[in-house]
């Protein structure tokens, strides 16, 4: 069986690919929140954090694989590979939030139940505009930004795992 394209990629090429789709990633999150007015969910900021982490992790790693430390890269990509599953790990989270498979947190997907009194629901109206996790505010083919998270985020495991192989 023929091996695909990307076998031939090197570990540097690998962990440049997958920091570039990271960064484009989180700038699209950006954009979309600044420049297309979507205001993200409490499970949506969560959804970055793993971009967060994964970059600075990917640069660190191409600077050790310029400079050939095996080991160390290894490491690194094999940690950023860890990062970017446990984002499309809360990915998948949200995306059954959003579909009603189980229950998201309270502070995305209450209705004013922690309200004692009416006043006390009044207060929480007046103060908090809580863009709910169980409302899907955007689909591009059938996919939410949940689910497109889960796909970025098992390629960018995938390439972080193949890259960390090849070190």
């Amino acid at each position: 069986m023929p091996r695909s394209e990307i076998h031939t990629l090197s570990a540097t090429r690998l962990a440049l690919a997958a920091l570039v789709l990271a960064a484009a990633t989180i700038a699209g999150a950006w954009g979309f929140q600044l420049i297309g007015g979507y205001m993200p969910c409490e499970l949506c900021l969560e959804e970055r954090i793993p971009f967060y982490a994964g970059i600075p992790i990917l640069l660190v790693a191409l600077l050790a694989l310029r400079q050939s430390h095996t080991a160390g890269s290894r490491l690194l990509l094999g940690l950023a590979a860890v990062v970017f599953l446990v984002g499309a790990g809360l990915g998948t989270y949200h995306s059954g939030v959003e579909l009603g498979w189980w229950q998201g947190p309270d502070a995305c997907t209450s209705d004013g139940e922690g309200a004692t009194s009416v006043g006390d629901l009044l207060s929480q109206l007046q103060t908090v505009q809580v863009v709910r996790c169980d409302e899907v505010q955007w689909r591009f083919l059938g996919l939410t930004f949940a689910n497109y998270n889960v796909l970025v985020s098992l390629a960018l495991a995938g390439l972080s795992f193949l890259a960390a192989r090849k070190a």
